[in-house]
């Protein structure tokens, strides 16, 4: 179970290392060197609608994958994800400037993170089930956050490099060629990710679908006919972690370096600890979603969001470090309480046999609205006086959104064993 916890996690942080390069980037320095006839607000918001892109593809992603996870096993995507999601990225960080090859460079760019969002709307589905397929029932929060833990790592991963990239070379250096070196890297590890994957075995309820022939013919059409509301509902309540993350992650880089004066380096690093934290808790939090549910940590979550958002934007445009990574800190603690659940709570809400096509869709639906939309209208709120209230006010919208979505959905965790059936530790450990 460890190892194969292991694999969904780096695999995962390769992914997702991938896909945050490119916000970063997006932030700091894809507006002038892609649309250098924009005015530095437009140069951002353009910059930010090719990251949008690889949002608006995920949900595809997660159809095409989830048909053959549904279909040929869960397996399959894990390698079919890896592979176009990497190949993608290092394509970026080829891709000539604006004033190479003029407009074909910004359409370059957006093919490219749409790619990239195919794969990646594949990656979290397969990863997911993996573990929690293997996963004994008592545990399968925990197990099922390992995989969770990937996009913190591949955060930390590309912007610290972006950090020590922009920290020693000269300006002019790293927007000549510097910002390309972290798309590069990600061959690397996407080759690494494809060896240590290549030992998985198929889920033992996959497994049990095809020997029963009980596999779903069409999983799409089965989950577009049977289950459409549970993934309107379940696209509805992740949005606000997605808002959550992104706001942070992305937009706040953006307005801290822009608008407040603060260094790229000091905003990387506020942020960069915020989520390390934050990914140093998903296993705690996970785990106690396997004594006292997945719901309940949910609609904590949810409402510490609905009531941090203020605080968040009046602590960022204080441009003091310690108090804008209280409030990422603080946002991205609500953030985990629900997104360190999630890979448990979303297969239990689906049936086997549409799980990696229900589940995987309902994830990537969740960023269209949360990850997506949130940077562009972020950035266009924050135009004019200071502090931006108006970023403020949508994302508590977006998180008042997503506490009534988890409202309406049930409970999953299974009934804890009888004392008399339960494991002692060692025997656990001896069968691990």
């Amino acid at each position: 179970m460890l190892r194969l916890a292991t694999a969904s996690l780096v695999g995962t942080a390769v992914e997702f290392y991938d896909f945050f390069v490119y916000g970063t980037a997006a932030a700091l320095v894809l507006g002038p060197l892609f649309f250098p006839s924009f005015s530095p607000l437009a140069g951002t918001l353009a910059a930010f609608a090719t990251f949008g892109v690889g949002f608006v593809a995920r949900p595809l992603g997660s159809v095409v994958f989830g048909h053959i996870g549904d279909r040929y096993g869960r397996r399959p995507v894990l390698f079919g994800s890896l592979l176009l999601t990497g190949a993608a990225t290092v394509a970026v960080g080829c891709v000539p400037t604006y004033a190479s090859i003029g407009a074909a460079a910004p359409a370059l760019l957006l093919v490219l993170r749409f790619v990239q969002g195919i794969g990646l709307g594949g990656e979290w589905g397969g990863a997911v089930l993996l573990t929690a397929e293997h996963a004994p029932a008592g545990r399968r929060g925990l197990w099922g956050s390992f995989p969770q833990m990937g996009p913190p790592l591949g955060f930390l991963l590309a912007n610290g490099m972006m950090l020590a990239l922009s920290a020693t070379l000269t300006d002019d250096q790293f927007r000549s060629w510097g910002w390309r070196v972290p798309f590069w890297a990600a061959g690397l590890l996407a080759a690494a990710g494809l060896v240590l994957r290549s030992s998985l075995t198929e889920t033992p309820q996959f497994r049990e679908l095809s020997e029963t022939g009980q596999r779903a013919g069409a999983p799409v059409t089965e989950v577009l006919r049977g289950h459409w509301r549970l993934v309107l509902l379940t696209a509805g309540a992740l949005s606000v972690g997605y808002a959550t993350f992104y706001s942070v992650s992305t937009w706040a880089l953006a307005y801290g370096t822009d608008r407040v004066g603060v260094s790229s380096s000091v905003m990387l690093t506020c942020v960069m600890v915020a989520v390390a934290v934050k990914g140093a808790l998903t296993p705690a939090v996970a785990l106690l979603s396997d004594r006292v549910g997945r719901r309940p940590l949910c609609l904590a979550g949810s409402a510490l969001s609905v009531v941090w958002m203020f605080p968040l934007v009046a602590l960022l445009d204080t441009g003091e470090p310690v108090l804008m990574f209280l409030g990422f800190m603080v946002a991205l603690i609500a953030f985990i309480t629900m997104f360190a659940v999630i890979a448990a709570y979303l297969p239990e809400l689906y049936e086997p046999r549409v799980r990696c096509t229900g589940a995987a869709v309902g994830y990537n639906l969740a960023g269209v609205l949360g990850g997506a939309v949130t940077p562009i209208v972020a950035t266009a709120l924050s135009e004019g006086a200071r502090p931006p209230w108006g970023v403020a006010g949508w994302l508590t919208g977006v998180a008042v959104l997503s506490l009534a979505c988890f409202l309406a959905l049930p409970e999953t965790r299974p009934e804890p064993e009888p004392a008399s059936a339960r494991e002692t530790p060692g025997e656990e450990a001896a069968r691990v």
